[in-house]
């Protein structure tokens, strides 16, 4: 079984799911599950976690996610794209300052509606169905983040802006061109959207299925797997004492006198660095040969047995002097 994360491009016309169902025809296995729904008409990254790696499908789901998209003014759609239905049409008479300046007023916190054709379940019905019955229903407004909005592109004649767009995790693109369209007074839809990053994935390390295929099929794919523990290399690394594997096995907390002891001296090939470290808003990447208790981050760190064999991710509780487990690898 493979076990880790792939940076897949989705290509157009593909839903997530059946992206999914392809990885598991080419690599012959079930357990396999992506990071975060893309319209079939958006392109780009996205994370597919194998075997032990669907673990992570919740983590990678809630970092930051970067798009770029082209926001087509003067049309109003139903599905707020342009594969829908015009609803209107209006003149555009905002300018490149005006519209900068409503592009901009969008960083921040905004209560965003989600749009009816979206996948999100009420009363057991995902809203999309609804929406094709030509059913609309009352939905909360969510809470979202644009982190940066840079404009990238504006075409005056076609009245189209090119913009690439930082934000956390639930926020609709569709959604947020379509307010930035209504707050201009003309409307405005998505041309199209690319998913450029995901986490630390990007999409110049995206590969396509066709690529992938071919890759699995001359047993060559192993190196654009990346293994689970990779996703943390951030936090401080605990090896704990051949004695006390039976705690860990078992995903039982262990104290600090059950460590193995660390040698501040000995050589070590893990190096934290930028690409490969996973965002976090509360920890500070350390180096391995600190003690946990002794650096800022405290509260995570990475779990191995004497054997080098990565059991999972634990929290240290200062109050109990315990490693507790926070999520577990080993099966």
């Amino acid at each position: 079984m493979v076990n880790g994360i792939i940076n897949v491009y989705k290509e157009k016309g593909y839903t997530s799911h059946d992206v999914v169902a392809k990885m598991r025809g080419i690599l012959k296995m079930k357990k396999i599950g992506h990071t975060g729904t893309l319209d079939p008409d958006a392109v780009g990254v996205l994370p597919v976690c194998m075997g032990k790696g669907t673990k992570l499908v919740d983590m990678i789901t809630d970092t930051d996610k970067t798009y770029e998209a082209v926001l087509k003014l003067g049309i109003t759609t139903d599905t707020q794209d342009m594969t829908g239905t015009v609803l209107k049409e209006a003149p555009v008479t905002a300018g490149y300052g005006q519209i900068e300046a409503v592009v901009k007023g969008y960083i921040g916190e905004y209560m965003q509606l989600p749009p009816m054709y979206s996948a999100i379940k009420v009363d057991g019905k995902r809203l999309y169905e609804l929406a094709r019955q030509g059913k609309e229903i009352e939905r909360e407004r969510r809470r979202v983040v644009i982190r940066d909005i840079r404009i990238l592109g504006y075409s005056g004649a076609e009245h189209e802006v090119t913009m690439s767009v930082d934000c956390s995790k639930g926020t609709y693109i569709r959604t947020l061109l379509h307010d930035i369209g209504e707050a201009l007074g003309c409307g405005g839809t998505m041309k199209s959207l690319v998913r450029t990053a995901v986490g630390q994935f990007k999409l110049e390390n995206a590969l396509r299925l066709s690529e992938i295929e071919a890759l699995a099929r001359e047993e060559a794919l192993a190196p654009y797997i990346i293994p689970v523990e990779e996703m943390f290399r951030d936090y401080d690394k605990v090896v704990v004492d051949r004695e006390y594997h039976k705690l860990i096995y078992n995903g039982n907390p262990f104290c600090k006198s059950q460590r193995m002891p660390v040698d501040s001296n000995a050589a070590t090939d893990d190096t934290v660095t930028e690409d490969n470290s996973m965002p976090t808003d509360d920890i500070v990447a350390t180096n391995d040969t600190m003690a946990p208790e002794d650096s800022v981050a405290t509260a995570f760190a990475r779990v191995y047995d004497a054997d080098g064999n990565f059991v999972g991710i634990y929290r240290f509780d200062q109050e109990a002097g315990l490693y507790r487990p926070v999520k577990m690898f080993l099966s």
